[in-house]
């Protein structure tokens, strides 16, 4: 059959995977296997296969379509080996996986190139693994798909084009992060993706409430990756404490999101950014559950343009949005709405104090143009709807800036906002909503 083995037991794929270059057909279900290497250059298609422990080892130059791994949610489903020094060019085509899958460069592993077209990780737990990149005070648990270039030199590098990649469900999370790709650091060897593009993602990391210094992501580009282009095509959403939703450390030109971003959980963030991205444009609902759960950070790095639909938080101290650099253009076609008052927050690896602030530009930060096509509005108690210690240039609010908590104030700065004159504003205590109030 155009060269194909037909192979339909256990035995007779652990002796065809052995034999370079071998093209595998796997017809039903096998099980009671140990883990199966697959020689350089095998291509295996087809069936189930069934672990009681690690499923494939991949080596180099290998394809996978159309065939489904299952192992223990807490075991490695597809994963390299690290004596060859090139993984060369894996491919994943249709796949579909209980347990993790893994692709690294370390060991005598310098690079190579991944290819994902359809892949979907179904179950998979992967708090106890114990390697986690750190930065800006926290570790980050790996990912149930992760994509990591593990080697110091700089001139070790992984290649990459993920498409359609997805995780868990709502019934069944995965636990740790989802997608997660890196690099081994700052400096050092470096993935380069050029298009990232992922499907639904449920992920809980099952992280204890007020822990400091541990977070995991729902999809993570970590610092030393490069990304062309991501698309979270699907929606995406996390369950537990600080469990961020989409979070840049690394480099992107742009970040999109066509469904919704949602969170559950203390300190829950819908987008972090602590790296460089070019341009942000979120086209649905961000929205988190949880104290601390703000909705968008530019904390560290650089951003150029942000687009949001809208952003509403639900949470003692979830501050809707946080700007603390550089900012040029900030849109929101509908509302920045935050529900909570004060609360903890977990801040570059420190618990910290926040009130729900709907936009807060911080010291040093600078924003250059806002334009929000709703409402600016903040419904807890004891908060600033608009709180500017930085600089905003320009604003534009179509629908009125409003502090509806008791005590709550709509803005505090000591800086001149071109715009604000025009803005409707609305306090609990307004006589009137339609009346513009002096500031």
């Amino acid at each position: 059959m155009n060269g194909w083995t037909q192979v339909s037991t256990a035995t007779r794929l652990l002796e065809a995977a052995a034999v370079k270059d071998a093209k595998i057909e796997v017809s039903g279900v096998l099980s009671g296997m140990p883990m199966v290497r697959l020689a350089p250059g095998v291509h295996l298609r087809g069936g189930t296969l069934r672990f009681a422990a690690k499923g494939l080892q991949l080596t180099r130059d290998n394809v996978l379509e159309n065939t489904r791994v299952e192992t223990p949610e807490h075991e490695l489903a597809i994963h390299n080996g690290l004596s060859e020094p090139t993984i060369g060019a894996l491919v994943l085509n249709d796949v579909e996986t209980v347990g993790q899958v893994c692709l690294l460069a370390d060991g005598a592993v310098r690079g190579g190139r991944v290819d994902v077209d359809g892949l979907r990780v179904e179950r998979a737990d992967v708090r106890q693994r114990a390697e986690r990149p750190g930065g800006y005070g926290v570790k980050v648990m790996q990912g149930a798909f992760t994509l990591w270039n593990r080697q110091p030199d700089g001139e070790c590098a992984i290649k990459a084009t993920l498409l359609g990649i997805g995780a868990g469900s709502p019934e069944a999370p995965v636990r740790g992060s989802g997608v997660f790709v890196a690099g081994y650091g700052d400096v050092g060897g470096r993935v380069e993706v050029d298009v990232l593009r992922t499907e639904e993602i449920h992920t809980d990391g099952g992280i204890t409430a007020g822990t400091p210094d541990l977070i995991s992501g729902a999809v993570f580009v970590v610092s030393g990756a490069c990304v062309g282009e991501v698309v979270n095509a699907g929606s995406v959403t996390t369950y537990g404490a600080n469990d961020m939703v989409l979070d840049n450390w690394g480099l992107v030109g742009r970040w999109i999101a066509l469904e919704r971003v949602t969170s559950h959980g203390p300190s829950a963030i819908g987008f972090v950014n602590f790296g460089a991205i070019d341009d942000v444009n979120i086209t649905a609902a961000i929205e988190t559950h949880g104290p601390g759960a703000r909705g968008f950070n530019l904390y560290d790095g650089s951003l150029r343009h942000a687009s949001f639909e809208s952003i509403r938080t639900n949470g003692d101290g979830a501050v809707g949005i946080q700007v603390a650099k550089d900012l040029p253009r900030l849109e929101i076609t509908g509302d920045l709405v935050t529900a909570g008052g004060e609360g903890a927050s977990l801040v570059k690896g420190v618990q910290t104090r926040l009130k729900a602030i709907a936009l807060s530009i911080q010291q040093g930060g600078h924003v250059g143009n806002v334009a929000i096509g709703g409402r600016m509005a903040t419904l807890g108690d004891g908060v600033v709807t608009l709180d500017a210690d930085g600089i905003l240039d320009e604003l534009r609010v179509e629908g009125g800036i409003a502090a509806l908590g008791k005590g709550s104030t709509p803005v505090r700065t000591e800086h001149k906002i071109r715009g604000l004159e025009a803005i409707r504003i609305e306090t609990a205590a307004s006589e009137s909503p339609d009346r513009t109030t002096e500031l």
